[in-house]
């Protein structure tokens, strides 16, 4: 991996956006050009046009990873890059509008998508292929403190086209041999679980050897990803405090929760008034109110629709849900998980300011308290607002481990900005039609968390 690689790779994601601007230029061309603008395409007003689609397409490319060639299998690739052309030439439908002060006709841009949709396959498909004949797997190590299932997990990824594991070993072992174990074909190194003294170790062996190096963090390296460096007695020195974000960033997001919530509610009235109907069709209460968990440990009511039985929870115990298989859940209720529709009532949180659009997804008492006993830091998360959606609803699953959610959430936190919700709002569009985004969670979820995860902080 180096200069080479990373200048064909560049040029393969280049001939994407090339081919993906190419129905769009036809559609613009032979249909919009002619209502907006006289004269031919090399005009300036033209050119702009172009060009600014290719800017929206290339930044929600980057939004969706479209271009991750090398993580992402075919039908990721071809989806990704469909949301992005999708979102590009909706935005460029309502530019079109604007400059034709009347509303434009769609159907060509729909033929513009069907034509962009094709080529993204082509593309995925030819470009996957390329990528791994002219790169094969980089020679692996995994090193671990305790035996993980890091090398499971790159199998289950389907990672293994990208990586060939071909030693795992303890940090013991790993150091003991004098770091023998990394010889001159290795080219990628998994750390994982290693105390920071001896990570180091491995990890400044790995820089003067141009080895590429992946660290799971620990919850003490999500914390300290958030430190400001600062200058005091003559030397470099971090500051680390609890999430304090500046005030501009306050109140613009306070801002961005209105305008969203607001809009969408008067948007969404009739489905939610239809879906009213269907969840009153099935017995019991139309909406849900449970108790919460949101910034500083305040508790609220989150408000959804009801998609389990009225009974659901008669004997008072408090059950995470096990997903579609789960017995409680109404037939109207399936269909509202599927698609996220359950959570529409939240906008009305997020009005009232218990919630945000985006931040860790709030937790009821009950299950934060038993997660807690065994995962000491889970109380973290509760630096900032509960969200609608966030950094773990979009990169993580619905049954991700308690600690996973801790790691996805802390992330989050560490770097707030407005850039970073829009992203993961956008993000979110992306999780809607996958399947493991609804997957249930074990009975056992509790009791899944690692043994030492609560020492993860040291």
């Amino acid at each position: 991996m180096g200069m080479k690689h990373d200048l064909l790779v560049r040029a393969v994601k280049f001939l994407n956006i090339i081919a993906v601007t190419i129905p769009f230029l036809c559609c613009y061309g032979a249909y919009y050009m002619p209502l907006l603008y006289s004269g031919n395409l090399y005009q300036t007003e033209n050119i702009i046009i172009i060009l600014l689609f290719m800017i929206l397409y290339a930044v929600f490319s980057r939004i969706y990873d479209a271009f991750h060639l090398s993580l992402q299998r075919i039908s990721e690739l071809t989806y990704s890059q469909m949301l992005a052309a999708f979102f590009s030439d909706s935005i460029m439908s309502v530019i079109f509008s604007l400059l034709g002060h009347k509303l434009i006709d769609i159907m060509p841009l729909f033929l513009c998508f069907l034509a962009q949709a094709a080529f993204s396959a082509l593309w995925s498909l030819l470009a996957h292929q390329w990528y791994f004949r002219t790169f094969p797997p980089l020679r692996t190590v995994i090193i671990y403190n305790q035996k993980d299932k890091m090398e499971d997990l790159i199998s289950a990824y389907g990672m293994d086209i990208k990586f060939n594991v071909v030693k795992t070993c303890s940090v013991q072992e790993c150091l003991n041999s004098q770091l023998s174990v990394i010889d001159e074909s290795i080219q990628t190194v998994f750390i994982y679980d290693i105390h920071s003294h001896e990570r180091n170790k491995i990890l400044k062996y790995c820089l003067a050897h141009k080895i590429i190096a992946y660290v799971i963090p620990s919850t003490g390296d999500l914390i300290m990803s958030s430190a400001r460096p600062m200058h005091m007695f003559h030397l470099p020195m971090l500051r680390i405090e609890r999430c304090r974000p500046v005030p501009e960033y306050i109140i613009l997001k306070r801002l961005f929760d209105l305008v969203v919530s607001g809009t969408a509610l008067l948007l969404l009235l009739p489905l939610m008034l239809i879906i009213a109907l269907a969840v009153k069709s099935d017995g019991g209460s139309v909406l849900y109110r449970q108790t919460r968990l949101t910034q500083n440990g305040k508790e609220f009511k989150i408000l959804k629709f009801r998609s389990m039985r009225p009974d659901a929870e008669a004997d008072g115990i408090p059950r995470l849900s096990a997903g579609e298989q789960d017995q409680r859940i109404t037939r109207t209720g399936k269909f509202l998980r599927r698609f996220r529709l359950d959570e529409l009532p939240q906008l009305i949180n997020i009005l009232k300011g218990d919630m945000s659009v985006v931040g860790p997804r709030p937790e009821r008492p009950e299950i934060a308290e038993e997660y807690q006993k065994i995962l000491p830091d889970f109380q973290l998360r509760l630096q900032v607002k509960a969200g609608l959606t966030g950094y773990a609803q979009v990169y993580g699953k619905y049954n991700s481990s308690p600690y996973d959610k801790l790691q996805m959430d802390l992330t989050y936190i560490a770097h707030p900005s407005m850039i970073q919700d829009i992203k993961i709002c956008f993000a979110t569009v992306k999780t809607l039609f996958m399947p493991e985004s609804t997957e249930g969670i074990p009975e056992n979820a509790v009791n899944a968390i690692p043994e030492d995860s609560g020492k993860k902080s040291d």
